[in-house]
């Protein structure tokens, strides 16, 4: 099948999309959920971040599991599957009366969203093989810029109905929208992919390098090693904004300002990020976007009791630390081709479970016992000027294949 001759790519790019706007109200809303928990509920600040660490565990550790069975067989059933637990894991969430009982429901929800994050993920990698920083680009906007449209509405949800009937409408909502959704996702040649251990039977060696043959390049370990450290900062900012804006006594306004701005800036750095790195190639892009990155860490750290810079600087810095996201699940497929990408990026995304312990769980410690967020914001900074300088090309480059 030439995939760049049918129209049903262009269909299921908006689906995948949509359903990734839709996800990431449990990433990037998480700080709004995490004020309550803390200031209502009385729960520590690490163990508010130990319910977002275990959630960052299960949507990540999900899908090299969940992508080999999508490579395989098909996407759709999968996606069917993992709406239902998305949907479920807000409804259980919103009885959880303990942090341990919170981590369960709400990592149980994670399943859900990592299998359907690597398969929205994967068609833009398999159904636009000549645009794929693009096309990956764009899905991936999706779940960074999601909750620029529902973050200001989920607010006052909270403010009016309460943190346990917010979760019940935002879990209805996802399981009206998403299964519907879930049916329009199959890959190029899928239907006829009706066993595919058969088919990798009679063609065992197709381009790709099989899950096995990648962990044996020494780029993936590079590539892995750079994504924990540049997703660390968007999760940290999705994870902690709230707490992080009443440290430096941010006016609600400005506040509110965030709400929107930050998950549009992070949404559009993947935009940008894919259309730049096809035009100039992802290496030079990375070291570009690393450094900057890290340089507007500092500043924010030096800036952040001004409030009109605390949100400038916050809204550059999204617009620069959404770019991991979009960049290497293109490499992945640059470097290890199409045919087992999505299992091959599932395991590549696994690194953000390391960040999202940093992130969620010893930050919070870290905060704690120091009293502010500098220390963790100065190391976030200094890991991402580390990526730029281990991503410069020449250093990163694709794997030679041994035939």
């Amino acid at each position: 099948m030439d995939v760049k001759s049918t129209g049903y790519r262009w269909g299921i790019l908006p689906a995948a999309v949509a359903v990734m706007m839709l996800i990431s109200i449990y990433q990037y809303s998480w700080f709004l959920f995490a004020y309550p928990l803390q200031h209502q509920l009385g729960w520590s600040l690490s163990s508010v971040g130990l319910v977002f660490t275990v959630f960052t565990y299960t949507a990540t550790f999900i899908q090299p599991f969940s992508g080999y069975i999508a490579d395989s067989y098909g996407p759709r059933k999968v996606a069917l599957a993992a709406s239902a637990l998305t949907g479920t894991g807000l409804l259980l969430s919103s009885t959880a009366a303990t942090p341990i009982l919170m981590c369960l429901y709400y990592g149980f929800g994670g399943l859900g969203v990592g299998i359907l994050y690597g398969i929205s993920t994967a068609s833009a990698v398999k159904w636009f093989p000549d645009r794929r920083g693009f096309a990956t680009g764009l899905v991936v906007f999706g779940f960074g810029s999601g909750t620029a449209l529902f973050n200001l509405f989920i607010q006052q949800l909270l403010e009016a109905k309460g943190l346990q009937n917010t979760f019940v409408y935002l879990g209805v909502v996802m399981l009206c929208v998403l299964i519907p959704l879930s049916f329009l996702f199959r890959y190029p040649g899928s239907p006829a992919r009706t066993n595919g251990n058969a088919q990798r039977a009679r063609d065992p060696h197709p381009g790709g390098y099989r899950p096995v043959e990648m962990l044996k390049t020494r780029q993936w370990y590079q590539i892995y090693f750079c994504f924990i450290f540049t997703i660390s900062i968007v999760l940290m900012f999705g994870a902690q904004m709230k707490m992080v804006a009443e440290e430096f006594s941010l006016p609600r306004g400005h506040f509110n300002a965030l709400l929107v701005l930050f998950p549009l800036g992070n949404g559009l750095s993947r935009i940008l990020a894919g259309v730049i790195s096809d035009k100039i190639g992802r290496e030079k892009t990375m070291v570009i976007f690393y450094s900057l990155l890290g340089v507007s860490i500092f500043l924010f750290v030096l800036f952040a009791k001004i409030p009109s810079l605390f949100v400038s600087i916050v809204f550059i810095a999204a617009l620069l630390a959404g770019a991991p996201l979009v960049l290497y699940p293109a490499t992945i497929g640059d470097y290890y081709g199409a045919e087992y990408s999505t299992t091959n990026y599932g395991i590549t995304y696994t690194a953000k479970a390391f960040a999202g312990l940093f992130s969620g769980w010893l930050s919070g410690l870290l905060v704690m016992k120091f009293g502010s967020f500098t220390l963790p914001l100065i190391v976030l900074g200094i890991m991402s000027l580390v990526a730029a300088a281990a991503s410069w090309p020449g250093f990163m480059k694709p794997p030679k294949r041994v035939p």
